[in-house]
């Protein structure tokens, strides 16, 4: 099921994407279930917006793909590394991503981004993917020479605009299906590796976030991502995609 939340004459709801519809549903369906109001609107119609506003994170995991792990020189650490980005710095599909005037180089980083549906402390790995909502698509925008200067990431990865999330919520995506995170800025492709290069899985990576802090409903956990990243500027188009969730496409301004 692939889930969005849209505006449409001048109100935010939610729906399931069915063919070139989009189903209204009754409430937010972290919360509400997947009753509908019979309405059905064409997708042309209305505007996609970040699928989720996490209630209280967006938790991250850096260098979690060997390969750009290397490319930032370094090795993949042991255990998942954890930082944080604050849910201000969400925006949807379509959304400008704001290069801030602090920054000289602001890069992309495509990634996948797990939906969490339930609250979750102390999550066995294996019992980790049955507190999942579902998955989508994440930029963990990054200004790469604070990430530098700073010595940590807060910051860096913080600015507001800096975590496009999107464009929908695949509910049942397949984690061992293939699906490749593809980047592309201006339509070059600069990133194309599988999920499966991922160090830690999206199982351990929950239970290790999970055992340091409360994740809840509508929380999100961006995975890592492979190698290619690197810088955009003000005008470029920015595309990060995943097989079997969709396209997420940003500009980008200068603040």
């Amino acid at each position: 099921m692939r889930i969005a939340r849209f505006s449409h004459d001048e109100k935010i709801r939610f729906g399931i994407i069915d063919e070139g519809d989009v189903v209204v549903l009754a409430g937010d369906p972290l919360f509400s279930g997947f009753d509908t109001t019979g309405e059905r609107i064409p997708v042309s119609d209305v505007t996609l917006l970040a699928p989720v506003i996490p209630r209280s994170k967006v938790v991250c995991v850096g260098k979690n793909y060997r390969d750009h792990a290397a490319e930032m020189g370094g090795e993949a650490p042991a255990e998942p590394l954890l930082f944080l980005k604050p849910n201000t710095s969400v925006i949807g599909p379509g959304d400008v991503i704001v290069r801030p005037r602090q920054s000289e180089r602001t890069d992309f980083e495509g990634e996948l981004a797990v939906v969490m549906g339930r609250v979750t402390k102390d999550v066995s790995v294996d019992d980790a993917l049955g507190r999942v909502f579902g998955y989508t698509v994440a930029n963990d925008v990054t200004a790469r020479d604070l990430q530098r200067s700073d010595g940590q990431w807060a910051r860096a990865k913080g600015f507001d605009t800096f975590c496009p999330l999107g464009p929908v919520i695949e509910t049942e995506f397949d984690l061992t299906g293939g699906a490749r995170i593809v980047s592309r800025v201006n339509g070059e492709v600069r990133q194309d590796g599988p999920l499966s290069d991922m160090v830690h899985s999206v199982a351990e990576i929950i239970a290790y976030a999970s055992a340091a802090f409360t994740l809840l409903p509508g929380d999100v956990i961006l995975t890592g991502t492979p190698a290619g990243v690197g810088p955009f500027e003000a005008g470029d188009t920015v595309e990060v995609e995943i097989d079997g969730i969709g396209v997420l496409r940003n500009t980008v301004r200068n603040a």
